[in-house]
């Protein structure tokens, strides 16, 4: 807690850069009185940001141009950083009410810089409570899927399905389907989208996957990220039938699946264990082979090539 108290202590002394006048008191209010002063006595000001751009302007002066840094004016700060600058000029202003004039525009500027100070810490405040929050619901999510869930998409990782997967080995359930699933061209959406969006489409994928298993009712089933674009699914207790027509309708909702930039589709391989005999990874080896001649099959479909080049032509 030491170490976020020290980075909140040095952002306040740095992030006043950050900020415009507008954004550290009202600047129609301010507007208001330093036309007022102008009207009442006389007083000229220009206020400008700390680069020098015109905020606002009392008086005559036309052509005028701020010199931020050899001619500064009157300096306006914050956590002892300038946040803008106000020139003034008392040509047009009484003789016998120049220290008045004088007194009030300095009350008045410890006035802006009492406000902007409160605005700015209220505002740093509020964005560091946020993102400190955002850290915490992160912390807690890694916390909670770290040990045995794929922080990207909540499903299974690679070595919490393994030891799934020998579970049911073990209590020699029979019939189990094995079902490799791997998403075709992923390459080509992270070549030419990136990787946000490429990670975006695994996601996608695995949602699919946990929608279609919950429609077709299929509660124990377990499904886990086992590479990068390589999924696994157990379906204990199913014929191959249903198991079957389970990768169909996984199929048709990625064909289904409308966005501006992803075009999900999926190849499977689908094996059933029937004999208690047989390992889980001799039947996933055969599972990878028939989901290899199911890409080959559909990465030639006219269908598929005519979806992929049209978003081809997006990218």
């Amino acid at each position: 807690m030491d170490n976020r108290k020290i980075a909140f202590s040095q952002r306040v002394e740095q992030n006043s850069k950050n900020y415009f006048p507008k954004d550290l008191f009202p600047i129609e209010a301010a507007r208001q009185f330093l036309a007022q002063m102008n009207k009442s006595f006389g007083l000229e000001t220009l206020v400008c940001d700390r680069h020098g751009g015109i905020v606002m302007v009392n008086g005559g002066f036309e052509g005028f141009k701020p010199d931020v840094v050899n001619k500064p004016g009157i300096k306006i700060r914050v956590k002892g950083r300038t946040v803008c600058h106000i020139y003034a000029k008392f040509d047009s202003v009484e003789k016998g009410k120049l220290d008045a004039v004088n007194e009030l525009l300095s009350a008045y500027i410890k006035t802006l810089e009492g406000c902007s100070e409160k605005s700015y810490m209220a505002s740093e405040q509020a964005a560091y409570i946020d993102e400190l929050e955002q850290q915490i619901e992160k912390d807690a999510y890694q916390a909670k899927y770290s040990e045995q869930n794929d922080p990207l998409t909540g499903l299974l990782n690679r070595n919490y399905f393994i030891s799934r997967m020998k579970e049911l080995e073990k209590r020699e359930v029979v019939p189990t389907a094995a079902i490799c699933v791997n998403i075709n061209d992923w390459r080509f959406f992270d070549d030419n989208y990136g990787e946000e969006e490429s990670d975006r489409l695994i996601v996608t994928v695995a949602d699919i996957l946990k929608n279609v298993t919950k429609e077709c009712g299929m509660e124990n089933t377990v499904i886990g990220r086992v590479e990068g674009d390589v999924f696994y699914v157990l379906l204990p207790l199913i014929e191959e039938d249903e198991a079957r027509e389970y990768c169909n309708k996984l199929q048709k909702a990625c064909t289904d699946f409308e966005d501006e930039i992803l075009a999900p589709s999926v190849a499977t391989g689908c094996v059933v264990k029937t004999n208690v005999e047989e390992s889980f990874k001799e039947i996933f080896s055969d599972a990878e082979y028939a989901m290899l001649e199911n890409k080959f099959e559909i990465k030639n479909s006219p269908e598929y090539k005519e979806r992929l080049e049209k978003h081809a032509k997006k990218a």
